[in-house]
Parts: C-alpha cells; structure tokens; sequence
C-alpha cells in the first residue's frame, strides 16, 4: 500500500466503522464500543493528515479535499463517541 491510497482506505474504515459503533450500540460490549471508537478515531485522523499533507505537497485536488475532511469529520465524530461512552 502507498501512503497516497490511505486515505481513501481510512475514509471506507471510518464509515463501516462508524456503521458498527451506532448499529451495535446495544448489542456489543462497553469496552468494545471503547476500543472501536477509539481505533477508528486514530486511522480516521491519520487518514485526514495524510490527505491534507497531499494537498500541501502536490497542489488541490478535489478528491484528496473531500476525502480530508471527510476524515476529519469522522475523526472528530468518533472522539465524540468516543468521549460520550466514558460516563457509562
């Protein structure tokens, strides 16, 4: 895998992720919801680093941008989550 492809391969985990984390919300155990936000949250804000380091090194293209912030918005959603569980 090179490192331009993370992106795209962070974003598709962030979203099957985020699909498992929200769907098994009753059905999985606390530490795993844990463990799940918290895995996602750091591939999800690689993802964006590595899409928006991209952007500075190789000029705008539209597809690493959205997919940057596509990232990002993930990353800070699953950090959200993440966050939300701790009183349980």
């Amino acid at each position: 895998m090179q490192t331009r492809q993370f992106p795209f391969i962070a974003l598709g985990f962030g979203i099957v992720l985020g699909g498992v984390s929200v769907a098994g919300a009753t059905m999985l155990p606390l530490l795993t919801r844990l463990i799940v936000a918290e895995f996602a949250f750091f591939v999800t804000a690689i993802g964006a680093f590595i899409a928006f380091r991209q952007i500075r090194d190789h000029g705008m293209a539209p597809s690493h941008l959205l997919t940057g912030i596509a990232c990002a918005a993930l990353a800070l959603w699953f950090a959200l989550r993440g966050i939300a569980l701790w009183p349980l």
